[in-house]
């Protein structure tokens, strides 16, 4: 997967965020917890964290429990991916 100006780029076409949440993560709720964050992105437990703890992906906490919108992850990829 290569990230390019602002969109997706895959297999020669260039996808909008709209898309991009379309077609990313299908076999994934809407929002995840660590452990499914750690498996989208192929991280271990301490990067998933420090992720969260730095603000990198926005997340929702209810207690000790992080809760993170799916389209934040897929705006982490794609933001992460044109830096």
């Amino acid at each position: 997967m290569k990230i390019e100006y602002g969109g997706l780029h895959l297999k020669g076409t260039v996808l909008k965020a709209r898309e991009a949440y379309r077609v990313m993560f299908q076999e994934y709720p809407d929002v995840v917890g660590v452990e499914e964050l750690q498996s989208m992105l192929g991280i271990g437990k301490k990067t998933a964290y420090g992720l969260l703890k730095a603000g990198d992906i926005t997340t929702l906490q209810t207690g000790r429990k992080y809760r993170i919108p799916k389209v934040c992850v897929i705006d982490y990829v794609i933001s992460s991916g044109s830096s």
